[in-house]
């Protein structure tokens, strides 16, 4: 009688939350890069956030208009442009970057030459090539810069980042669009071609843009997303200035805007944010993911800063502004489901590397906005995720540009350790007949996955393990996962020693 009343009782309640809500994810694939899918009551595996490889140098900017301070990378797979020389049948990545260069054995971060913005482009996201554009530079008239003061940009260049327009409603003469500084405000940049540019209307004069400011088309939105530079007030004391911020602005035709938000984060801790480099996940583009970077200003010099590589010329940097020497920075890892309210990791995603003469300093961790599916250095694995980062900010040295790795779908995974642990989602229904997971275990390790239906019955599946990136998961009922579609269900993942980082029903 007992075991009959708690039947009775979780098929009401499992009615009761159905009829509050259900969560419908279709053939979506579903990463775990936060809670949103996890009932957190049921719920003892963590979240474990992980950290890319470093593959080496992709590009380096030794070019007399790049130099030490080359940055705010961003780029972006473009299938319908085949490269410079046409050879690249499949699509080229096409990246976009600030060129300058501080006088040598001059701490001032202040130019030494006009500030350009720059063009490379890859087939592969290993091998990069700098094509000429017709930009000329001082005698060169051989140079991959796309834009230039005097040319084809009023006034100084603070920055440059470019999208590919994909509103089926755009005019093909304006198909790739820029924003940059222009002036003190923001403003649009308009080409054909994604090389030669003409400036375009003020986007927002509302914000402080001297970072990467990042604007994009959303398909599944049907909408343009902005994310903007400013300055907030903070009620931490120890904070002499206003606090570095990200906001947030949105538009239907790329002309009229909504006045810049601030960006909502659920820890609501007092944390300066830099760039900001959100974009739809490339394999998930429901999910908006961003890598923001953590500013951190120490407040006086001390015997750490003494033992770092160097500290002379970082000395130097001091006595034109404190900050230049004192000031470190590393990256974030936050995502969002709506593009406005994000949740953000307090671990950094991006450490910089092992001190040397030329890190630990103001523009470490500043990664290029998007990413490369690059072919994986070991045989017969499957491909990875590239992402980019810049080195020696301000150091004198040609800015490296280095390629980092990671496993696709690989930023954050639902994670246990030598113990049994238990994630299970919310009531959601799904669209198809057999469930597929990225995942890995140990060699002991095992992953166990059961649908209940909202009658209670439970569809088990047999232990599973292994690593593989779209692995199909077998239950003991054949037809268990075909007869749920469509309807409401809970998922539980019981697992040891393993990580589950997305799935997708096919």
């Amino acid at each position: 009688m007992n075991k009959l009343i708690v039947a009775i009782f979780g098929v009401v309640a499992m009615s009761a939350v159905i009829a509050q809500s259900v969560i419908p994810i279709g053939k979506n694939r579903e990463c775990f890069f936060d809670d949103c899918l996890l009932d957190k009551g049921l719920t003892s595996a963590e979240l474990r956030l992980h950290r890319p490889v470093l593959r080496g140098p992709a590009l380096i900017h030794d070019a007399e208009w790049e130099g030490s301070c080359c940055n705010y990378h961003n780029l972006f797979f473009d299938d319908a442009y085949k490269g410079v020389d046409g050879k690249n049948e499949k699509g080229t990545y096409r990246l976009y970057y600030l060129g300058w260069q501080t006088p040598p054995h001059d701490p001032s971060h202040k130019p030494d030459h006009p500030i350009v913005a720059c063009y490379a482009e890859s087939a592969d996201g290993i091998t990069w090539i700098k094509p000429s554009t017709g930009i000329p530079y001082g005698d060169h008239r051989d140079t991959n810069i796309v834009l230039a003061a005097g040319v084809n940009h009023t006034g100084a260049i603070d920055n440059f980042m470019v999208f590919r327009d994909d509103n089926p409603a755009c005019a093909p003469e304006v198909r790739y669009k820029g924003v940059g500084v222009s002036e003190g405000s923001l403003r649009s940049y308009l080409s054909a071609d994604g090389i030669h540019f003409t400036e375009g209307d003020i986007v927002t004069s509302k914000g402080a843009f001297g970072t990467l400011n990042v604007v994009f088309w959303d398909a599944m939105a049907n909408l343009y997303r902005g994310y903007i530079r400013n300055f907030v007030k903070t009620d931490d004391p120890s904070v002499k200035h206003k606090q570095r911020y990200i906001c947030y602005m949105e538009s239907k035709d790329f002309k009229t805007w909504t006045d810049p938000v601030l960006l909502s984060f659920a820890d609501e801790q007092d944390i300066p944010l830099y760039t900001n480099m959100v974009v739809p996940y490339l394999r998930a583009p429901q999910i908006y993911i961003g890598f923001p970077t953590r500013y951190i200003e120490r407040h006086a010099w001390n015997g750490s800063f003494e033992e770092m590589g160097g500290k002379d010329f970082r000395r130097k940097r001091m006595e034109i502004e404190p900050r230049f020497g004192l000031t470190i920075t590393d990256c974030m890892f936050m995502v969002s489901r709506d593009g406005r309210n994000f949740t953000r990791y307090l671990e950094a995603f991006l450490r910089p590397e092992i001190e040397n003469n030329v890190n630990w300093v103001y523009g470490d961790c500043f990664p290029a906005r998007g990413f490369a599916v690059t072919p994986n250095p070991v045989p017969g694995a499957p491909d990875e995720l590239s992402l980019y980062v810049p080195t020696s900010q301000w150091m004198q040295e040609p800015s490296v540009l280095n390629r980092y790795s990671i496993r696709m779908d690989g930023f954050v995974s639902i994670h246990a350790d030598g113990s049994e642990r238990i994630a299970a989602t919310k009531v959601l229904t799904y669209d198809g007949s057999d469930l597929f997971i990225n995942f890995e275990t140990s060699a002991m390790g095992y992953l166990f996955v059961t649908l209940t239906d909202a009658k209670g019955k439970r569809f088990a599946s047999c232990e599973t393990f292994g690593n593989a990136l779209d692995r199909r998961v077998v239950f003991d009922d054949p037809e268990a996962v075909k007869a749920n579609s469509g309807k409401p269900v809970t998922i539980e993942f019981r697992l040891r020693d393993a990580d589950v980082y997305s799935m997708q029903f096919k």
